[in-house]
């Protein structure tokens, strides 16, 4: 490992608010000589994969995260909030990973006032196998201690700690050259120092080489319904939110050395991958002990036998009742040979379930947009046998 890891850090999956391409990132940590850097866009893990294999290109470890937005400051109405604030989540292990998903995933689900809301009650739940940065200068924190809020500020850090569990939340140091950031930066080794909780320290990379900070002035004008004449946003008026060297962050922290090495010891703590080339599927187990294949013939003779009651399948010149006999046990091969039967039976699952919700679904198509099974079973709603008759009658017109 090198002597800094940047932990803190978006890329062009911030939609406006960064400059940051994946695949420049990992090289930019390999020409700084560091071996790890993290992935922490706002609200989304839309990157990750391609962030992952850009940095096993470069020989760099990835670090998987997220900066959510947490709902905090209005502890008596569970459901409503005052305003969210980031705290950046690593993940350390597949169960970190995903938890991670499933935080992100409902943050989309309590969306408020058109942007992800992350409540603790979700933290609580699945915080296992994740590490957390306080969030910087915007963090909740940080901002109640620029209110002069130490109480608060010290309430919310002793929480964190005691839900993540020790070494497993940190305050994170940053240090922009903005005036509010000593402030924020003196209170946070204070609470570290009576509470025994770890600082680490954290750049919030918004663009690779300083000279980038004008192209993001105008995203983030962009963004904000402004122009750059309109003077950059409070927060941003900096030009020091990029790619810094091992060098200028112990400049920058000379004072907090362990916030440095704490970069280091989270990242070789964070030690989770991607499997590619497997098939990841949930199981699916049939009432009564069946056999996936055994179920899915079954329904598929449910579906056809409902199907001709109701007159949508009619047996006519041109498709017969054996003509859907031989497709159906044709298709019933195939699926089964391939092992796709459990992907069958989950796919209707939830199609179907949809359904009966009056979600809408569509006609269904996906990759077996012309199979049969599909049509009985509920997952499309087009016969293939009926209209590719009709489909060859057209081109072959007698």
């Amino acid at each position: 490992m090198s002597d800094f890891v940047h932990l803190h850090l978006y890329s062009e999956y911030s939609l406006l608010d960064s400059t940051c391409r994946i695949r420049d990132i990992a090289r930019a940590a390999k020409e700084a000589g560091h071996t790890a850097v993290a992935l922490t866009d706002r609200d989304v893990l839309y990157g990750a994969v391609a962030f992952y294999s850009a940095c096993l290109e470069e020989g760099i470890r990835p670090i998987i995260g997220c900066e959510i937005s947490l709902a905090c400051g209005d502890e008596g109405n569970a459901e409503g909030r005052r305003q969210t604030f980031p705290l950046v989540l690593l993940v350390c292990n597949a169960l970190g990973y995903r938890n991670l998903c499933k935080i992100v995933s409902r943050a989309f689900e309590d969306e408020k006032q058109g942007r992800p809301c992350v409540f603790l009650s979700s933290l609580e739940e699945n915080h296992e196998g994740l590490i957390a940065l306080s969030g910087g200068p915007y963090g909740y924190l940080a901002q109640c201690i620029l209110q002069n809020d130490y109480r608060e500020a010290e309430r919310f850090a002793v929480r964190m700690d005691s839900l993540f569990g020790r070494d497993f939340f940190y305050l994170e140091l940053q240090d922009h050259g903005v005036p509010e950031e000593k402030k924020i930066n003196a209170s946070l080794s204070d609470i570290s120092a009576k509470y025994g909780i770890p600082p680490v320290a954290a750049n919030g990379v918004h663009y690779l080489k300083k000279e980038d900070s004008e192209v993001h002035a105008v995203l983030s004008a962009v963004r904000n319904g402004k122009t750059v004449g309109d003077g950059r946003q409070p927060g941003f008026e900096t030009d020091e939110l990029y790619y810094k060297s091992t060098e200028e962050m112990e400049t920058l922290f000379r004072t907090v050395p362990q916030a440095l090495d704490n970069s280091v010891r989270i990242a070789q703590r964070c030690d989770f991958g991607f499997s590619f080339g497997k098939v990841f599927l949930p199981r699916f187990t049939p009432p009564g002990g069946k056999e996936p294949k055994a179920y899915l013939r079954e329904l598929a003779a449910e579906g056809l036998k409902r199907r001709v009651q109701s007159g949508e399948i009619r047996y006519e010149e041109g498709h017969t009742a054996e003509d859907y006999k031989y497709r159906i046990e044709y298709e019933l091969v195939v699926i089964g040979s391939m092992g796709y039967a459990e992907y069958f039976l989950i796919v209707s699952d939830f199609v179907n379930y949809a359904k009966s919700q009056k979600i809408p679904t569509g006609p269904g198509r996906g990759s077996g947009a012309g199979s049969l099974i599909a049509y009985l079973i509920g997952i499309t709603e087009v016969d293939p046998v009926r209209y590719k008759l009709l489909f060859e009658s057209f081109l072959n017109p007698q």
